[in-house]
Parts: C-alpha cells; sequence; structure tokens
C-alpha cells in the first residue's frame, strides 16, 4: 500500500462488513483486583506477565483473535472447537501459573456461536486508544451472560455451540473422549428474549459440575408450578408429610440408583509422571467402593470374561466407550472413571460416574492432596462423597467405612504388589498371585487383605496347613480388614476350628448383609448343602448364577449338584449344560447320568475327566460298584489311594475307607475285624482337636467303626468311641454328630437293644439326615421285627439314588455304600417280605434286584441271600 492510499484509508470512515457466523469466548478472572492486593504489585506484574505469554501462546495454538482484554478477555474463533480448546487449555493453565505463587487463579468462561458484524477502527482512533477491531450483534451479550453467569472456573456453553463442539471433540485426541458434558437446564438472561439451554463442559478434576446460582442478570427458567408462590401454596397443602421435605432439599444423583445396583470401575487415568501410582490407586479405588453397601463394583474376573465374548484382549483399556459397553452387556448401571493428575503443584484425584448409555458424565467428585502420599486420603474423600450421592445416607457411609489405610496399607509399594497380584489372580495365573501377595507383605507386614489373598490360593489348592497359617496372620490383623472381609474371616476362622460354633450361621450372615457378595452365597451354599439344607442351599447357590459373578459357572455347577441330591435329574442335567457353553464334563454331570441308570452316557463322560484328578476317581469307583464290577472298582480305590498317598494325607485316608467299604460290600462277614480295628486306627492317627477339617477326619474314622457294624463286628466302634466322642464336639460339625448317632445306634443294634436303636435313630430324620440313616435305621427296624417300616424305609433308599451319589458329607467317604444301598434295597425288602411270608411280593424284589446285578456277578454272600428269597423251587 503506497502513501496515498493509506491516507485515503485513514481518513475515510470505518467501513463495516456483513454479518459473519463466528465462535465467541468471552472470560473474566476471578478476584484479580484482590490478587494484586495480596501479591503485591512487583509479583502481580510478574504473574500478568506469565500470563500474558500463556494467552499469546494458546491464541496462536487455537488461531483465536484477541478483541478485547482487561481482567478478561473477548475472542474470535471460527470454529467452537477451537474456542473451547482454548478455554480448556486456559482453564488448566491458570491453576499450574498460580501453584508457583501459592495462590489459585480461576477464570470464568462463556462459549457461543452466532453472528456478529466487526469492522476494523481507523489508525487514529486505534493510537488515542481505540481497539483496532469492534464487534457488535446479539452474540457477544449471549457470550458475557453466559460468562457472568459461570462459576469460578467453569466453562458455560450455549445450545447452539453445544452440539458444535460436542461432535468435533474428538480433535482433542485423547482428552477429548474424556470431557465431561453437563446440561443445567433452561436459563433466562437478562436482554434476551427467550429462554437458552445452557451446558458445562470441562475436564476430570477440573470443572466444578454444579449449577451455578441465579442472579438479578440470569435466573433458572423453573415451571410455574415450581415457582415460589406456587410451591408457597403446595408447601401448605402437604404440610402433613413435612418429614419428607429433607427428601425433596437433597439433592438427587442423575442416576437413580437402587440398593444394590452394579457399577463398572474403569481404568484409572493417570496424568502424572508417577507410574507407581497406576494400578496402585487403581485398586484402592476398588477397596474403598467395595465398603458400600449399596453398589457392587463388577470384579475383574467377570470384566476380562465380558471382553472375551466382546473378542477382545483380556488387558483392553478400560477406557470410557469400552467400560460402558461392559456395564451395558453386565446390566450395570454407572461406570466409574477414576483420574490422578497434577493441577497446580498439586495432586488431584477425581471420579467420573457415567452413563453408559450415552457415555457422558452425569457428576463429578474430585480432592487435591500434596504428593503422592496423599492419594489414599484423597481417594477417602472422593469415594466417600461418591457413594453419598450414589445412594447411601451420610451416616451409613461414615459408619460402614474405614480410612483407606486402615484397611489396606499406607505403603504404595505394597499396594502396587497387592494389585498385581489380584490381577494375577483374575487371569488365573496363582502362582503369579501369590508371589505378588507376599511381596506386598513383606512390604507391609500388617497389610492383612494381602495375607487373605494368599489363604484364597492355598485354600484353593488345597493346601490346608499354610492357609491355616494365612488364617492366624490375617486374624491379627482383623481390625485392618473392611466389615465385609471381617465376617469372611471369621466364617473361615471356624472352618478351620479356630473357633468354635457351626460355620453355617456365619455364611449365612454374610450372604443375607452382602447379597451381591458371590464368595458368601457359594460358601453358604456349598456349608447348607454339606449339611443337608437342600432348599436353603439351592437358594443360595442360584443367586451366585447371576451373569456380574465371574464364577457363575462353578455356580451352575453348585446348582447342578443339589438338584442331583434333590432327585431332580432333568434340571441338574440342565444345570450342567449351562457350564462353559456345556462343553465340558465334570464328575457332578456324570454322577446324574448315573444316578438314571444311563451308565454307558456316564462312562463316555467319565473318559473325558482327567486321572490326574483324584476326585474323579469317586464316581469311577460308585459306577462300577453300581453295576457289580467289584473287581474294576477295588482296582480304581487302590490306584487313587496309591496317589493320594504323597499328595494329601485326608485324601489318602479317604480312599482308604473306600477300598475297604468295597470290600465289606463284596465278602460281607468274611472280612475280619481286624481289618477295621486297623482301619480306624490309621484315621485317628494324629488327629486331635486343633487337626484342620476335624469334622472330615472324625467322619472318614467313623465310616470305617460303621462298616465294621455292617460286617457283625463290635469291637472296631466299641474301641474308637472313647476317643471319637470329643472329637466330634470339638468339631462342630453336624454331619459328624449324626454319624456319631449312627455308629452309636449300631452299637445297640448289635447289643441286642434294636428297639432303643430305633427310637434315636427316629429323631434324626427331619429331612436333612444323612443317607445312611435311612440303612442303620431299616436295620435296626428289621431287628425289632418292625417289617413293615423296614419296608418303607428300603422303599426310601431305593428312590434317592441322587442323593446316594450326590452326598458330600465325610468327603464322598461312603458314596459307593449309598449307591449299593440304592440296588440292595430290593433285596433286602425281597429278604424281609419273605419273612412276613409274602412269597409272591418277595419274588418280585428278587427278580427287580437282579435285574440291577445280575446272578453271576454277585459275591457269594450276595448270591446266598438272594437264592433264599426265591421259591424253594428255584433255589
Amino acid at each position: 500500500m503506497n502513501a496515498v492510499e493509506r491516507v485515503a484509508r485513514d481518513n475515510a470512515p470505518a467501513e463495516r462488513g456483513g454479518p459473519q457466523l463466528r465462535t465467541l469466548l468471552l472470560t473474566d478472572l476471578v478476584d484479580s483486583t484482590a490478587l494484586v492486593e495480596r501479591l503485591g504489585d512487583t509479583a502481580a506484574a510478574e504473574l500478568f506477565r506469565a500470563h500474558d505469554r500463556l494467552v499469546l501462546g494458546l491464541q496462536q495454538h487455537w488461531r483465536g483473535r484477541l478483541i478485547d482484554r482487561s481482567d478478561g478477555m473477548l475472542l474470535l474463533f471460527e470454529r467452537p472447537i477451537d474456542g473451547l480448546g482454548f478455554a480448556l487449555d486456559y482453564t488448566r493453565g491458570l491453576l499450574e501459573l498460580g501453584g508457583p505463587h501459592n495462590v489459585e487463579l480461576k477464570a470464568r468462561a462463556g462459549l457461543h456461536v452466532g453472528e456478529v458484524l466487526t469492522w476494523r477502527n481507523s489508525d487514529d482512533a486505534v493510537r488515542v486508544g481505540a481497539k483496532p477491531v469492534e464487534v457488535e450483534g446479539l452474540a457477544k451479550p449471549m457470550a458475557g451472560r453466559l460468562m457472568t453467569t459461570a462459576l469460578p472456573g467453569q466453562i458455560l456453553i450455549s445450545a447452539v455451540a453445544e452440539p458444535l463442539a460436542h461432535r468435533a471433540a474428538r480433535e482433542l485426541g485423547e482428552r477429548g473422549q474424556h470431557l465431561l458434558w453437563k446440561s443445567h437446564g433452561r436459563w433466562r438472561f437478562k436482554g434476551v428474549p427467550e429462554a437458552q439451554q445452557i451446558f458445562e463442559v470441562g475436564e476430570p478434576g477440573v470443572a466444578p459440575l454444579r449449577t451455578p446460582p441465579n442472579t438479578n442478570k440470569a435466573w433458572r427458567d423453573i415451571p410455574l408450578w415450581r415457582r415460589p408462590a406456587a410451591l408457597a401454596t403446595e408447601v401448605a397443602l402437604l404440610a402433613v408429610i413435612a418429614v419428607g421435605g429433607w427428601f425433596i432439599a437433597r439433592p438427587q444423583p442423575a442416576i437413580a440408583f437402587n440398593e444394590r445396583d452394579w457399577v463398572v470401575l474403569a481404568d484409572l487415568r493417570n496424568l502424572t509422571d508417577q507410574p507407581l501410582l497406576d494400578d496402585s490407586l487403581e485398586q484402592a479405588f476398588r477397596i474403598s467402593l467395595e465398603q458400600s453397601r449399596h453398589v457392587n463394583v463388577l470384579s475383574d474376573l467377570k470384566t476380562r470374561d465380558t471382553l472375551a465374548r466382546m473378542q477382545r484382549a483380556p488387558d483392553t483399556e478400560l477406557d470410557r466407550a469400552i467400560a460402558s459397553e461392559i456395564a451395558i452387556r453386565d446390566g450395570a448401571r454407572a461406570v466409574i472413571l477414576p483420574t490422578v493428575a497434577e493441577v497446580g503443584g498439586r495432586v488431584r484425584v477425581s471420579a467420573e460416574v457415567i452413563d453408559p448409555n450415552s457415555q457422558t458424565t452425569v457428576y463429578a467428585e474430585y480432592a487435591d492432596g500434596k504428593g503422592a502420599v496423599s492419594a489414599l486420603a484423597s481417594i477417602d474423600e472422593v469415594t466417600g462423597a461418591l457413594r453419598e450421592k450414589l445412594g447411601e445416607a451420610l451416616e451409613a457411609v461414615e459408619q460402614d467405612s474405614a480410612p483407606l489405610p486402615e484397611v489396606t496399607t499406607e505403603n504404595l509399594d505394597a499396594l502396587r504388589a497387592y494389585a498385581l497380584g489380584e490381577k494375577m489372580y483374575a487371569e488365573a495365573e496363582w502362582n503369579k498371585a501369590a508371589q505378588y501377595f507376599k511381596e506386598a507383605v513383606e512390604l507391609d507386614p500388617d497389610f492383612a487383605l494381602a495375607y487373605m489373598g494368599i489363604l484364597r490360593i492355598n485354600v484353593s489348592h488345597g493346601q490346608i496347613s499354610e492357609a491355616r497359617e494365612n488364617l492366624a496372620e490375617a486374624l491379627e490383623r482383623k481390625n485392618r480388614l473392611r466389615p465385609r472381609d471381617q465376617m469372611y474371616l471369621d466364617a473361615w476362622a471356624v472352618e478351620f476350628g479356630v473357633e468354635d460354633g457351626n460355620v453355617l450361621p456365619r455364611w449365612r450372615m454374610l450372604s443375607e448383609l452382602y447379597p451381591d457378595y458371590y464368595a458368601g452365597h457359594v460358601n453358604y451354599a456349598w456349608t447348607a448343602f454339606f449339611q443337608g439344607y437342600l432348599d436353603e442351599a439351592l437358594t443360595s447357590a442360584r443367586i451366585a448364577t447371576a451373569k456380574q459373578n465371574a464364577h457363575a459357572d462353578h455356580a451352575h455347577n453348585q446348582v447342578g449338584r443339589i438338584l442331583l441330591a434333590s432327585g431332580d435329574f432333568p434340571g441338574a442335567l440342565e444345570s450342567f449344560r449351562k457350564i462353559n457353553g456345556g462343553r465340558d464334563a465334570n464328575r457332578n454331570h456324570v454322577a446324574t447320568l448315573a444316578a438314571m441308570r444311563r451308565f454307558t452316557e456316564a462312562e463316555v463322560a467319565l473318559s473325558r475327566l482327567s486321572r490326574e484328578e483324584l476326585t474323579n476317581s469317586f464316581e469311577l469307583i460308585a459306577i462300577n460298584v453300581d453295576q457289580g464290577r467289584w473287581q474294576k472298582a477295588t482296582s480304581a480305590a487302590k490306584e487313587a489311594s496309591s496317589l493320594a498317598e504323597p499328595r494329601d494325607p485326608l485324601l489318602a485316608d479317604l480312599f482308604m475307607v473306600i477300598d475297604l467299604a468295597i470290600r465289606t460290600l463284596q465278602y460281607g462277614r468274611d472280612v475280619p475285624a481286624t481289618e477295621y480295628l486297623r482301619t480306624v486306627d490309621a484315621a485317628l492317627d494324629g488327629v486331635d482337636s486343633r487337626t484342620p477339617y476335624l469334622g472330615d477326619r472324625v467322619y472318614i474314622a467313623m465310616a470305617a467303626a460303621y462298616l465294621g457294624q455292617r460286617a457283625g463286628h463290635h469291637a472296631p466302634a466299641h474301641r474308637a468311641l472313647p476317643k471319637l466322642i470329643p472329637l466330634v464336639e470339638a468339631s462342630g460339625d453336624p454331619r459328624a454328630r449324626q454319624m456319631l448317632e449312627i455308629v452309636r445306634a449300631g452299637q445297640l443294634r448289635l447289643e441286642g437293644r434294636a428297639d432303643t436303636a430305633v427310637s434315636n435313630l427316629q429323631t434324626l430324620v427331619d429331612g436333612h439326615e444323612l443317607f445312611q440313616v435311612h440303612v442303620a435305621l431299616r436295620d435296626a427296624l428289621v431287628e425289632a421285627g418292625e417289617y413293615q417300616a423296614a419296608l418303607l424305609e428300603n422303599d426310601w433308599l431305593a428312590e434317592h439314588r441322587g442323593l446316594a451319589y450326590g452326598e458330600m458329607a465325610g468327603g464322598f467317604v461312603l458314596q459307593a455304600v449309598n449307591v449299593a444301598d440304592t440296588t440292595l434295597a430290593g433285596l433286602n425288602s425281597a429278604e424281609t417280605l419273605k419273612r412276613i411270608s409274602d412269597n409272591k411280593n418277595a419274588s418280585l424284589k428278587s427278580e427287580a434286584f437282579i435285574e440291577n446285578w445280575p446272578a453271576a456277578t454277585l459275591p457269594d454272600h450276595l448270591r446266598r441271600r438272594f437264592r433264599a428269597t426265591l421259591p424253594a423251587s428255584k433255589q
């Protein structure tokens, strides 16, 4: 431009262009005057120069045009996402600027998109103080109203700008995926004729996410029925229910949580340069949230299972989108997204509650602290606030919660090791998990949860002595556990005999107080089933089949086993088909097929089971006995006993007694009393009141004495009872007590006091009794001459093949005997009918018996008994 053109331009009136659509951002630095008074002129000048450098850099980065500035700024942008990017960086930059000066810098910001008129002032006007560019139009006061309405640190955005910025948020990279978007409803602004919808947008831990207060220039557009005059009338009309006023005034969460709803904990976003915080703080969030009785955190194991169904790798990052999909698939109400960041020189821990359907942030909480050591206290503060909003009353939060350092550890290295142990546990890497848990207790010897982690692994491996030691360590630190974990530990203490009592009420209490803690339901179902409470066991096991349970397959197996014992064979098979899509057989499936006498199918399923897993030998032995294959049954028992000897003394004793049981069935009274005496002594060797699984130990010994009684020997039980009685009492095991009564009744019967034996055994018949109670009662009834009652007992035995296979008292030590007794019931009925001269029915029973055990396979003593039941012409 030459001199003539420049002079002409300067002397010409300012030209106005046509209306242009632009993004306007208005900001205001909060309490800037007070800041100068606090810092002094020199320090304040230094701070404002740094502020100007920040603004210049952001202006260049986001392609903004600075129109006006004083304590605040007016900027124009081509696109809303550029204005939003500037506002976000400016908000965070202010916090970082204030850190070194120990002040908190915050600004209000309003973002709007609308038509504006712009013109350039003349150079002469600019030289005397005018702005280079003027901006006017209705968009400008709208942005101004948004800015003045905003709280300190808050970015308010109009309904015009919000969808444009929201759609383009992905251009901000990873940060854009985690922005918080919140509607604050419709507002009225002075000078603006129509009500306007306004939104807030910001970063987790930075944005206030609170509704601004009403002012004389901006107020919420409230429906008529909610305005003060109308409310006064309504309050008068509803005075009778004023007690509900607290609930009306209490701020409600945008997601209405019901008690026991589920949440998905997303992976922690660590925006600091301290990788130690990654696993440590994520685990701390989980532990703190799990203290809630109102919501449940989806387990790592279940999350991995859902990722597999999504055809994603198990280590897929659980960001907002992935965690939301998991929540939708598993019926979780919300996603909780934790973040740790450095803001203004402080460590900020925040958590967003996200609606998985829209992936929008419903609300967020944050807390600041100095240094990494403050993180646990900040998590306590954040999760406490979250839990209150998730539906728990403040009093309940305070009552049920303990500070994280008290329930975990103050050592972040120990917490990280524990978190890695839990991760390995979720991946079924048991040995690695144990190593990490052990590392955690080495770093912090008072880390009670880590001892419990080792305990879980040792129990699952059957390493009882080691588990007992872990239990002792955890019990010493019981006060460092959450209430739920304390109850879990107490139940195991009874299970291990460290504390007296019946463990069933302990597991019941845990499952009732924490109905979505599946470990409580599974253990309660197991114990209730063991003690013969099949209905209660079934109810609890079915609860544990919920899709949120990572071990739902195990619960389906439990349901199937209970249905087997109840005699519901189709229901049992249906439950087993739900395990791993029905692709895997298991020993309970085998037992169900055998109980239905579908032996060919049972043996095919059995052939697919590992022979290395010794517990599969129970069904192998029982099926052979059930078909009268005595040699195969004996060989299987001896092989299992020899394999168990170096692995597990308890299992070795169990198979030793099973071997004796087969010989008793096969040879009857030909087995000498010394065999039973020797077996009882071996089973009781080294057993005292402190022996782990004492109930099983004494049950096995009593089973050997009982087998002796069935062979007609009085001496084994006579010698063992004085030692067995106090051990049974010490065990507190209800099944062991029942077995003791069976043995006592056997002694009475052998002593000729069958009437007393009948009377004592009948008191045990309450629907929860052992299978062998009915066998012992039948034998006593026959001796007492009560033949009709004995026949009824035989009918009961023949009809309860499911219980014969499924009953697990004493570690299945009498399973093969139970199974044999369902068939022998026919022979016993034939003998009893013969006694009362009902030869016709005796013959029918004999024929039914021989269909199951062909005469050619019968042992000599059974063949003699069978022939005695036949008519004289057939003998």
